[in-house]
């Protein structure tokens, strides 16, 4: 069994898929159709073939109150790795990419926390080496 998509519930998916594409840098992998909305994935540059992360419309009832508490207590709706993350932050920072938590160690990672002008905190973490 492996993963094929996981999702973030967005507020408006054409302002998402330009913030995740154009500002983030992943890549569109479908867009289509799906009723009133689209079924509409990005994928990793790095992995094309690999995981995608569906945006999903938050038009649902309860999803503006879940959103709102996670926003509300500081938790990531997703979590992305980055091989750099000093420089990924650098890089996002100056894309206009507002951080709520700068980078900081956290046991095995170094993280920070940004958000994604869709009403979603994204986390993103660098795995770091033991010591030994």
């Amino acid at each position: 069994m492996r993963i094929y998509v996981t999702s973030v519930f967005v507020d408006d998916q054409s302002r998402a898929l330009d913030f995740y594409t154009n500002i983030l840098g992943f890549q569109l992998k479908h867009d289509a159709p799906a009723g009133d909305y689209r079924w509409l994935t990005v994928v990793s540059r790095e992995q094309p073939k690999g995981v995608e992360l569906l945006l999903e419309p938050g038009a649902h009832p309860a999803v503006a109150p879940y959103k709102a508490a996670l926003v509300r207590d500081g938790i990531p709706a997703a979590s992305f790795a980055v091989d750099d993350l000093d420089a990924e932050v650098d890089r996002l920072s100056r894309r206009g990419v507002r951080f709520t938590v700068q980078p900081m160690d956290a046991g095995p990672v170094r993280m920070a926390v940004f958000d994604d002008t869709c009403g979603n905190l994204i986390q993103i973490i660098q795995m770091v080496d033991a010591p030994q």
